[in-house]
């Protein structure tokens, strides 16, 4: 099923507006959240094809957000790319071992991000 519908979730707003305006400009309709707790309830309610996950955020961390979407029947479907700033190699292990298909480090290399997209559908 191609990807359609992105949820972005990050809690610096810059950031935020910079992934909305690359992921529209590619053709892609974009959801975006503050914080872990948004973010999953904007998942169960929204249904995104994909889910880029920051990790350093206020409340629930992109860890926990991960793991808890890859735990709920009605997200485990969705796929989630990490997008952090967290570069350590055990950080990248930790992420994906929570359920995430991607772990990219900021700053995203743009063409990479859009590849890894593209890569699910």
């Amino acid at each position: 099923m191609p990807i359609r519908r992105i949820l972005v979730v990050d809690d610096s707003p810059t950031e935020r507006l910079a992934l909305t305006e690359l992921l529209t400009h590619e053709g892609y309709q974009v959801i975006t959240a503050e914080n872990g707790d948004q973010a999953l309830a904007l998942a169960r309610t929204e249904s995104p094809d994909l889910v880029l996950m920051d990790v350093v955020m206020p409340g629930i961390n992109g860890y926990q957000a991960t793991r808890q979407l890859q735990r709920d029947a009605a997200t485990k479907h969705i796929p989630v790319i990490i997008c952090t700033t967290k570069g350590q190699e055990a950080d990248r292990v930790w992420g994906l071992r929570q359920g995430a298909v991607a772990y990219l480090v900021k700053p995203l290399d743009e063409a990479a991000l859009l590849a890894a997209i593209r890569s699910m559908g």
